[in-house]
């Protein structure tokens, strides 16, 4: 079976690679954990917020890949605790977001079991460029 594209017009060239990103988004949709808020906090500002009970500064690593920010946690092992009962999720994870072109990531928080990653969206510039024909 074929899959139809919104990028198969004439006039849509060289969006091969948004497609892919698209097709990776849609992947990774479906994963709920760990829970996240994503906020405006200024006209180019952003907010991602994740909840991260009883992870440490030192069981999370963000990195910026080409123009996605991935966010990858790992508890450290227990340490012999035996539990009566474990509610609170221990699972490793790995969460992605696509960045848009120039989006900066100016600061990373942790407080509270939330860690907070700020972004900026610098304003673009409209760029008009006349083509001399030869």
């Amino acid at each position: 079976m074929t899959r139809m594209s919104v990028f198969n017009s004439p006039f849509l060239l060289g969006f091969d690679q948004l497609e892919d990103v698209l097709d990776s988004v849609a992947k990774n949709a479906g994963e709920g954990y760990p829970p996240y808020n994503i906020e405006h906090t200024g006209d180019e500002s952003i907010r991602i917020t994740l909840a991260l009970a009883g992870f440490t500064r030192e069981d999370v690593a963000i990195s910026l890949e080409a123009n996605q920010l991935i966010i990858r946690g790992k508890q450290q092992d227990a340490g012999g605790k035996e539990f009566l009962h474990r509610g609170i999720a221990a699972r490793q994870f790995v969460r992605k977001f696509v960045l848009a072109d120039g989006m900066e990531v100016t600061d990373a928080l942790m407080e509270n079991g939330l860690l907070h990653i700020d972004l900026h969206r610098p304003p673009l510039e409209q760029a008009i460029k006349t083509i001399p024909i030869r």
